[in-house]
């Protein structure tokens, strides 16, 4: 990447380079004048076409741009501003670069303005090595001796000849870089000055730990896209362990891209993609895109797959819970709940701040609970040959299910999901909103206050007949008013955004869950298993109590997470630390063939591959039993359509170790 201050540089320097290279498609460049979407093609090839060389731009490329195929910069010429020299390496120099980046300077030898910044940026590598990292964070901030570094630089041009002028320039560099002086910046800018005690920092790095097991990248994002990709026409063809390329991609979703597209532009192939960030970048293999949330070729797969399928939803199916041996039937409804401001979108409708998608399951008995996370993976679909839909609710166990469920189940939501929802986002916002409201406050009112004494002072030099040719009274004074306006705006703006309210919850669909136990009582058929089926509601709840009395016994404080299905039963703190130990508990008879695992189950361990545990009981005899404890459990995760996996007994046994 090569940075310049000016176009006529950028146009003389794209010149040079394209002779140099021979190649016009070489060099792309970056300037203020590219619109938006230009500007994105440009990103996009430079990351992912082998043959773009070389990137030259003007600062419009200094900020908000990823560009870590690149490991080399050089500043052609350098900013007015110290602070933008690192805002420009950022774009090279940050997490996901695979290379040393190596960055060049551009000073003119034995001229005054050279000088001045040579000089200023030994003191910033001596600064550098005093407070790390951080003093680039005040950089913007330095002020030499009342002035900026553009006045200081214009000084040198104008009198550096002087001796007197010299003396003066080091002194004022000497003073502006101090490591005390840096100190008090950091300091003063830092986001927030109070601490926090042990306990919160505990919760915190629990709810970190939490979040790292239940996260959908890389594993149920991979899982659906590759099955919907197909579905939609596309393949995408591993070339690498876990890392795909896909030399088409269909018209369909291109298109769908210019519909919804606001970021990225979908590229018509991909070199390489994959889903999990350590493969991204791998030392010595070619760059891959990494398809997440956001991505373009992702939303509009999942558009397009939402499009063709979103009436399936409404209409509802029925799955089966091969874990429930039981007879009553359960109704799972899916939810969409919002959470607005005040604040307008350009279509004049009310902002959407929070999303989010909930689940809410149904029994005989009126029993309602909020089921977190997915929970329709660990069920299959009917077989052919099992009873239908119109069998089982003319069973008496079916009877209670009706059209007033979807009221109920709304009302349900509204007492109780929805104003966690609300207060969750509420806190969260209008913290941010108040640091937001005092950070505007702060800078907008020093820029207003400079600008009114300057039109004080300009209106007075102009009444002693002195008038300033670049600047007058009138002109500060407009200065002045415009930032008055746009300061009440941002903080009007501010009071929208802190008027949070919910919007009722919207029901997408629903379907029927089948228990095991009743298909198998309409068909008149045993179990497919020669032993008893996998977990019980006793031996399930005799397994969890046998784990939570070894974690105990460990020194490590448990806690039953059974009913949340989470995918794993027992979440079982480290003291002291904030970790967490993820724990799914099998018990079985000594001797059982297998042990069912569903595809939760699976999807979870691999999340937190360092601390999940399988912890299987085998009961041995009336009133006894042997705990194992294994680690990694599991090596892949399951294909698309797979709910559950069986896995033998006696392996598991032989690679498990006693409880620690």
């Amino acid at each position: 990447m090569i940075f310049t201050e000016h176009r006529d540089t950028l146009n003389y320097l794209e010149q040079r380079a394209t002779t140099l290279l021979g190649r016009k498609e070489a060099v792309v460049i970056i300037h203020g004048g590219i619109g938006r979407e230009e500007r994105l093609k440009v990103q996009e090839s430079f990351k992912h076409d082998p043959k773009v060389q070389v990137l030259l731009a003007t600062d419009a490329a200094g900020e908000g741009i990823n560009l870590q195929r690149a490991h080399l910069m050089v500043n052609y010429d350098l900013p007015w501003n110290p602070s933008r020299l690192e805002q420009r390496f950022g774009r090279i120099h940050r997490i996901g670069q695979t290379e040393v980046c190596h960055l060049w300077n551009l000073v003119a030898e034995e001229t005054r303005e050279g000088d001045v910044y040579r000089k200023l940026l030994e003191k910033i590598e001596l600064a550098r090595q005093a407070l790390g990292g951080q003093v680039f964070d005040v950089l913007g901030k330095l002020q030499f001796a009342g002035k900026s570094l553009r006045e200081l630089l214009i000084e040198a041009i104008r009198h550096g000849e002087r001796p007197e002028v010299k003396a003066y320039l080091s002194t004022v560099l000497d003073t502006a870089l101090d490591h005390g002086h840096a100190q008090d910046l950091l300091e003063e800018r830092a986001l927030a000055h109070d601490a926090m005690d042990s306990s919160r920092v505990q919760r915190i790095r629990e709810d970190m730990e939490r979040a790292d097991a239940r996260r959908l990248q890389p594993h149920y994002i991979e899982s659906f896209f590759h099955e919907a990709f197909k579905q939609l026409g596309g393949t995408a063809k591993q070339r690498e362990p876990r890392r795909f390329e896909i030399s088409h991609v269909p018209a369909p979703v291109r298109n769908r891209d210019r519909l919804i597209g606001v970021g990225e532009p979908v590229l018509p192939r991909y070199e390489r993609i994959a889903f999990d960030k350590s493969l991204v970048a791998p030392q010595g293999q070619p760059l891959a895109a990494f398809v997440c949330p956001g991505h373009p070729l992702l939303d509009a797969v999942i558009d397009l797959t939402l499009e063709r399928n979103r009436d399936l939803l409404k209409r509802g199916t029925v799955l089966v819970d091969e874990r429930d041996p039981g007879l009553e039937p359960r109704v799972l409804f899916y939810l969409e709940h919002a959470i607005q401001d005040a604040g307008l979108t350009r279509a004049g409708e009310r902002r959407v701040v929070s999303k989010r998608m909930l689940y809410v399951e149904m029994d005989a008995s009126g029993a309602t609970r909020h089921v977190h996370y997915a929970p329709y993976l660990d069920y299959r679909p009917l077989k052919t040959g099992e009873p239908g839909i119109d069998a089982i609710l003319d069973r008496h166990e079916g009877q209670w299910i009706n059209r007033e469920l979807e009221r109920k189940v709304q009302g349900y939501a509204v007492a109780h999901v929805v104003p966690e929802h609300r207060a969750e986002v509420r806190g969260r916002k209008l913290k941010l909103i108040a640091k937001t409201e005092a950070a505007v406050k702060e800078r907008l009112t020093k820029e207003i206050t400079y600008w009114d004494h300057r039109a004080e002072e300009l209106k007075l030099q102009e009444q002693a007949g002195k008038p300033n040719a670049k600047l007058n009274s009138g002109e500060a004074r407009k200065r002045a008013d415009l930032l008055q306006g746009r300061l009440q705006k941002r903080l009007d703006d501010l009071k929208l955004e802190a008027q949070i309210s919910p919007l009722p919850p919207v029901v997408l669909g629903g379907l029927l869950i089948v228990p095991i136990g009743l298909i198998e009582a309409m068909t008149g058929q045993a179990t497919a298993s020669p032993t008893p089926p996998a977990d019980t509601q006793i031996s399930a709840a005799r397994a969890r109590a046998v784990v939570m009395s070894v974690e105990r016994s460990l020194g490590f404080d448990p806690t039953d997470r059974e009913f949340e299905k989470l995918g794993y039963d027992i979440e079982s703190r480290i003291p002291g630390t904030g970790k967490l130990r993820f724990i799914e508990v099998k018990g079985r008879v000594s001797g059982a063939p297998t042990i069912t695992v569903t595809r939760n189950e699976i999807l979870y361990s691999l999340n937190k591959p360092d601390d999940f545990i399988l912890a299987i009981v085998e009961f041995t005899g009336e009133g006894t039993h042997r705990c194992h404890y294994l680690r990694q459990p599991f090596q892949r995760e399951p294909d698309f359509g797979v709910t559950s996996v069986n896995y033998d007994f006696a392996e598991l046994l032989a690679r498990a170790e006693g409880p620690q």
